[in-house]
């Protein structure tokens, strides 16, 4: 006889319910980072932050599902707007080596979403003169991760746009994931082209 599967267990009923909250939140409230929503997530459904939580992959697995589901035709439209926007800046800025990372790269971005670039200069003082240069008001944030010089944060297009200014020599390290698991992404302005050609019309 074959062997049957066993049951899911109640825990992975349960890591499979607070990738799902979690999702969610992401999706309807903006909440960008993966380990603040799934223990939001968790403590929404009463399950201590001490329980087997779901990794980023699970929760992206199912951020994807739900933006697809209930968001299709919105995401869609505002990761068209993202990747426009980054393109856009990333060429007033091509003297910092711009790359695109972030939900507009990968395709997760929601209704709340920044456009996330990196850029690579001598001192985040450069890449502040350059924005003044041309009239391009930002704010500093205080909240920088390790590694990077400076955060500035700017509107363009009426939408948000996070940079972060590593130094030069960091261009050439894989960047680290500020949310854990695998290697972040990033791409050039050419690879971003690319995939505004390749969206559906």
């Amino acid at each position: 006889m074959p062997r049957r599967k066993p049951a899911p267990s109640a825990s992975s009923h349960l890591r499979r319910a607070i990738a799902s909250a979690a999702a969610r939140l992401m999706a309807e409230e903006g909440i960008a980072d993966y380990g603040a929503a799934k223990r939001k997530a968790s403590r929404s459904l009463g399950a201590g932050e001490s329980e087997a939580l779901p990794t980023n992959e699970e929760i992206e697995a199912e951020l994807r599902a739900w933006q697809s589901l209930f968001q299709e035709d919105e995401q869609r439209e505002r990761v068209h707007d993202l990747r426009a926007t980054a393109l856009e800046v990333m060429q007033v800025l091509a003297d910092f080596n711009p790359y695109l990372s972030g939900g507009a790269l990968d395709g997760t971005a929601g209704r709340y979403s920044a456009v996330e670039i990196d850029l690579y200069a001598d001192s985040s003082k450069d890449v502040e003169i350059a924005l003044l240069s041309r009239g391009i008001s930002y704010e500093t944030m205080d909240n920088r991760r390790i590694g990077i010089d400076a955060q500035l944060a700017l509107e363009w297009n009426d939408l948000p746009v996070l940079i972060s200014v590593y130094p030069r020599v960091a261009e050439r390290q894989q960047p680290k994931n500020p949310h854990g698991g695998r290697g972040r992404q990033r791409v050039r302005a050419e690879a971003v082209i690319e995939l505004l050609q390749k969206e559906p019309k």
